[in-house]
């Protein structure tokens, strides 16, 4: 049991320590929107990688086939769904910039907790190289393929675990650069540099 917890927590924060497209625009939301909505934000995207490693262990070998007819597709849409995410972000800043301090302070970006945990639930979704780690490792591992349904669930909820603990310190860095940069030049910077980033990081996941 100790060993699928291991296996569990190093799986979770293997998938979520790299800072991609999807942690960028948790961090950002966080800034904008506050902790709150950031948490709710941070626990969409663990819980996505909590699925994907429970279709993994239930699904073991038989995977591959079903994903890789549809990874381009779901790669494409991955990408559209950023760079609407950038173009958004971008738009934003610049129109509270123009906007009065006043206007700019009363308001605050419009989304609420389940928005936010719907909208990063489906954006990690949508990201087909989550369940084809989470099987390789499952597969490439002699231990797991053959553990038993408890030890599935462990390891299961081990790396939802990790990936929860990871993403919600994304948020809170997010909350602590939300409070730093509260002027309007500041809230510009921020948004048309995670805009840029957020394209970047899009745009290679074709590649």
């Amino acid at each position: 049991m100790s060993a699928a917890l291991v296996a569990g927590l190093l799986a979770g924060y293997g998938i979520a320590i790299p800072v991609g497209a999807v942690g960028t625009y948790l961090v950002v939301l966080t800034a904008r929107t506050g902790l709150k909505i950031g948490a709710y934000a941070a626990l969409g995207v663990a819980t996505a990688d909590g699925l994907y490693a429970f279709i993994a262990v239930l699904g073991g070998s038989r995977l591959v086939p079903v994903i890789q007819p549809i990874a381009v597709p779901l790669r494409w849409a991955s990408v559209v769904v950023l760079l609407g995410l950038a173009v958004h972000i971008g738009i934003t800043g610049i129109r509270n910039f123009r906007a009065s301090a006043k206007a700019e302070v009363t308001q605050p970006m419009a989304i609420g907790p389940l928005k936010a945990f719907v909208s990063l639930l489906g954006i990690t979704l949508l990201n087909p190289a989550t369940v084809v780690y989470f099987a390789a490792l499952v597969l490439g591992s002699g231990d797991m393929a053959a553990a038993t349904g408890a030890e599935h669930v462990v390891f299961v909820l081990a790396a939802f675990v990790a990936s929860a603990s990871w993403q919600l310190f994304l948020a809170g860095g997010g909350a602590v650069l939300g409070k730093a940069l509260t002027g309007r030049r500041g809230r510009l910077v921020t948004a048309l540099a995670s805009s840029a980033l957020i394209t970047a990081l899009g745009l290679r996941l074709l590649w």
